[in-house]
């Protein structure tokens, strides 16, 4: 009996010790990681979020270190969709290259892939996303980031995508160059000032819908 007490006194001693004693690594990677809220300047008509890069294929990429970067979907993207049903995002340990389908968004009776704007190895996703969809459309460059990746190409693939002076005029060309393609083909779905209408992919037809899915998001 009384070895059995010594035992138990001795795990309660290391249970202590390490708890108390826990690198602040391993108390950081239990927690879900929060993205500051990002500074927005006024652009051209658009809020756009600094030190930010975009892909042409509406998704983002923000540096967080070395080698590591957070990446999620833009305003241009959250206003199309306008309601989520679910997201598939590739998993961990996941290498995915620039321009490779980096998740699937399902929506009220449709799907489509969004690319990683840039190349490394999945190392997180964001489980709130995951169980909450519409935090995605929500907050895209805040809670609603889809995944960390570690990038060790980053300055690289940086040469590919749209930055600082580069953003605004980009997010003015495909607004504009949407607006021109509803117009023509549903002028009621513009509306004044040539944006369209948010949830718009629920309300054009299945065809304009993969027309919009190949131009603007490189299905």
């Amino acid at each position: 009996m009384s070895i059995l007490f010594v035992l138990l006194t001795f795990l309660v001693i290391i249970s202590v010790n390490y708890l108390w004693f826990r690198p602040p690594q391993a108390l950081k990677a239990t927690q879900q990681r929060h993205l500051p809220a990002p500074v927005m300047t006024r652009q051209a008509g658009f809020n756009v979020p600094g030190d930010y890069c975009f892909h042409p294929g509406h998704t983002w990429v923000l540096r967080e270190g070395q080698e590591d970067v957070r990446v999620g979907l833009d305003a241009f993207t959250a206003d199309l969709i306008g309601r989520i049903d679910r997201v598939e995002i590739a998993k961990p340990d996941r290498w995915v290259r620039q321009g490779q389908k980096l998740l699937t968004v399902y929506g009220d009776g449709f799907s489509f892939d969004l690319v990683s704007p840039i190349e490394g190895v999945v190392t997180r996703i964001n489980r709130d996303v995951v169980r909450n969809p519409s935090l995605a459309l929500e907050d895209p460059y805040k809670d609603g980031w889809l995944a960390t990746l570690k990038a060790p190409d980053f300055n690289t693939n940086q040469r590919n995508l749209m930055q600082a002076s580069m953003v605004a005029p980009w997010m003015h060309y495909n607004q504009q160059r949407l607006s021109a393609e509803i117009a023509k083909l549903n002028p009621s779905l513009a509306q004044d000032g040539g944006v369209p209408v948010a949830g718009l992919l629920q309300r054009v037809s299945a065809d304009l819908r993969e027309r919009i899915f190949t131009d603007f998001f490189l299905n």
